[in-house]
């Protein structure tokens, strides 16, 4: 068996009353290549926004920092809105890029090196929320810049990502930067459309980490017997994305069965939605001062740089 992580975490949530699977094993080669897509879909307004944004506010970002930043990218896949930074940053000297896609990250890592010959571009596959364990090895210049964009910051119950941002913290230097992308809440119907295209691109995107369960762990999931479903959570400020059985079945996973009710759920992501005040709080917690703050015309979106607290 390839992974036995992914595989003990598959079973343990399967086993709870609530099934649920993290949704970091999304992003194999496939679901990188469809997240990829996704974030191209009209209904899909974050990607947009946020590069719109960036190209605006990057050279305030470039002043900030200061010559020879080191720049890392937590969870980088495709590594498309870094380039923004690399071309408004005085002479950066570095660029680690984190992922758990190894193909994708060796493929973006040789895109961006014969792109920028003069960067010094590391790769480190793994867990970003282990970033103290993944050895980034950053070279001793300038201001290092942890970027962490598309609002993935929401996939995060507010608890566990204090805590991420508590690790980011922990793997850089006392004034350091973050700047960080951060939905914000707005009208329902728009949010869940966003997780639910027309096209069926993000029913794909779901529906792959069964592909992967049968794939890497000899599961015998019928991806037709599973409907996507992404609904807004008002309570609990987040978009939940599962995957509903449209039958009563037994799944069988390198011997270990599980049964489904019909309607039963498999709660695969959470999206969750902040108000400014209510991030810039939550980052003070974990040691992150706020320096700027921007947000779109229209209120979709936050781009907010940080900076680490002595």
């Amino acid at each position: 068996m390839k992974n036995n992580v992914f595989f003990d975490d598959v079973i343990k949530g399967l086993s709870r009353e609530d099934k649920a699977i993290p949704c970091k094993y999304f992003y194999d080669e496939q679901g990188s290549i469809l997240f990829t897509r996704i974030c191209e879909l009209e209904e899909y307004y974050i990607t947009r926004t946020e590069t719109h944004m960036l190209q605006q506010l990057a050279p305030q970002v470039a002043e900030e920092v200061g010559e020879q930043a080191n720049l890392v990218e937590p969870g980088s896949g495709a590594g498309e809105k870094i380039r923004i930074l690399l071309d408004n940053l005085n002479q950066p000297a570095s660029l680690t890029l984190v992922d758990i896609s190894g193909e994708i990250l060796k493929q973006s890592a040789r895109r961006l090196q014969s792109e920028y010959p003069r960067l010094c571009v590391q790769t480190r596959v793994g867990d970003f929320t282990q970033l103290d364990g993944l050895d980034l090895k950053l070279p001793p210049s300038g201001a290092n810049l942890m970027y962490f964009p598309g609002s993935t910051i929401g996939n995060f119950c507010p608890d566990e990502a204090c805590n991420l941002l508590s690790s980011f913290a922990e793997s850089l230097h006392a004034k350091d930067y973050l700047l960080i992308g951060v939905d914000l809440v707005k009208d329902s119907q728009l949010l869940e459309n966003a997780y639910d295209d027309g096209q069926g691109i993000t029913a794909a995107f779901n529906k792959n980490l069964l592909r992967r369960i049968n794939n890497e762990l000899g599961g015998n999931f019928d991806l037709n017997a599973f409907e996507h479903r992404a609904t807004w959570n008002d309570q609990n400020q987040c978009v939940q994305m599962h995957l509903i059985s449209t039958k009563p079945q037994t799944v069988r996973i390198n011997g270990n069965r599980f049964h489904f009710e019909a309607d039963e759920a498999i709660h695969t992501e959470d999206s969750h939605k902040y108000r400014v005040a209510d991030f810039q709080q939550l980052a003070g917690q974990a040691g992150w001062k706020a320096l700027h703050c921007w947000q779109d015309d229209e209120g979709l979106f936050s781009v907010h740089l940080m900076q680490l607290e002595a």
